[in-house]
């Protein structure tokens, strides 16, 4: 054990102490009154259910996570990699195989335990307060059908990683980046015709008057948009959503049904003139742009560590080897990741107040307004979250702080 292994520990335990401190100062505000502006968005008896949701949820949430720890030390102190590691190696010695088995019997085993958990927060939890649609058969093939994504996709990239590795060595982090970027962009073209209808279907939104108002408000603000989806979230949950994916001729905006059936017509278009600000303001181009460059200087970083055999060592393994030292870099990396993930939330957040300006400034502020008051109380969300949690966590502003923007005259 080296003091890396020490310094994975830390970093472990830090971050739970500081999420279950986030999580328990976010908790103390569940009984607070809700906020002026919003006492239309509850009444007594929904607000008990809110927070009835919410305490259920944090419960249940320090619950699991206090399991993950102690699972992940376990498997530290009491060499799990290197069990792992050395049953792969008695099965082959080629690289690339090694590092799919190795990846393949730590995710499965990982998701089969903690099974029990996300099927609990499923049938349990979310049915008990109206929000699941799954059934038991959907649930286990939706399992199913993102294991063998990620075995295809996620195998397929480790494979091309470890070959560059191979064959460039410490450039092979320039390779990784190309291939990664190219990918990148091909999923945010092609990610609704691709990945999506494996687990939802898709159907063009039908003739009417709604189709015909989102069509004249895109005409009014310049915006083409041929391309409008209805995706059949109710079959999973009562939960609403909408989403703007692709660009170019790719670009194409998609409504669940639960998003229809809960708001009116001019809110669905005040959700949809949201969407059109992020296109229009280049929200997407620069999330993009942004993440494939923290992409390139984590991959560059991981080029100046990955043949440190050190950082396998940290992880307990007795045999250096690429798999290795991405397990101990990805686990020594993750103060960064945290900073980085604080300044992609934060820009998020002020993205989210110029969508909300563009759609009260080219359609309305009142029904995007009632339009994110039923999604909220639709939802159970959090009214009265704790600035601090907002402030590492949330990707979108507090309600009460978007609300507040939409009415200012500015």
């Amino acid at each position: 054990m080296n003091i890396l292994f020490y310094a994975i520990v830390t970093i472990l335990v830090f971050q739970y102490v500081l999420e279950t401190l986030l999580d328990y100062l976010n908790a103390r505000h569940y009984n607070d009154p809700i906020p002026e502006g919003l006492t239309d968005v509850f009444d007594e008896e929904e607000y008990r259910k809110s927070q009835a949701y919410k305490k259920t949820n944090y419960k249940f949430g320090v619950i699991t996570s206090t399991f993950s720890l102690i699972l992940t030390l376990g498997f530290l102190f009491f060499g799990g990699f290197e069990w792992v590691d050395q049953l792969v190696r008695g099965i082959t010695t080629n690289p690339i195989l090694m590092a799919l088995l190795f990846f393949g019997i730590i995710f499965i085993g990982n998701d089969l335990i903690s099974l029990p958990f996300s099927y609990y927060s499923t049938f349990v939890i979310e049915e008990k307060f109206g929000f699941n649609k799954t059934s038991n058969g959907l649930f286990f093939i939706d399992k199913l059908k993102g294991w063998a994504i990620l075995a295809i996709v996620g195998g397929g990239m480790l494979s091309l990683i470890i070959w560059f590795f191979q064959w460039a060595g410490s450039y092979f982090w320039l390779y990784a980046w190309l291939i990664i970027s190219v990918f990148t962009l091909f999923m945010n073209l092609f990610y609704s015709k691709l990945i999506v209808p494996l687990f939802n279907k898709q159907t063009p939104l039908e003739q009417g008057s709604l189709k015909s108002k989102i069509e004249q408000f895109a005409k009014n603000v310049g915006f083409e948009l041929q391309n409008i989806f209805v995706i059949d979230g109710s079959k999973r949950s009562t939960k609403a959503n909408a989403y703007f994916s692709g660009f170019g001729r790719e670009k194409r905006v998609t409504l669940f049904d639960t998003l229809i059936n809960d708001l009116e017509e001019e809110e669905i278009v005040a959700v949809l003139a949201h969407e059109v600000g992020h296109y229009k303001k280049n929200h997407i181009i620069y999330n993009l742009v942004a993440s494939l460059l923290l992409t390139g200087v984590t991959l560059f970083i991981l080029s100046l560590f990955v043949n440190n055999p050190q950082v396998s060592y940290a992880i307990g393994v007795s045999n250096p080897s690429f798999h290795a030292a991405l397990i101990g870099f990805g686990i020594l990396y993750s103060p960064i990741s945290e900073i980085t993930g604080l300044i992609m939330n934060h820009l998020s957040r002020k993205f989210e107040y110029q969508a909300d300006n563009y759609a009260k400034h080219t359609y309305a502020a009142l029904p995007l307004i009632t339009s994110l008051k039923k999604l909220s109380k639709n939802s159970l969300s959090n009214l009265t979250p704790h600035p601090a949690y907002v402030f590492m966590h949330y990707s979108h502003p507090p309600l009460s702080k978007r609300i507040a923007n939409l009415t200012n005259e500015n």
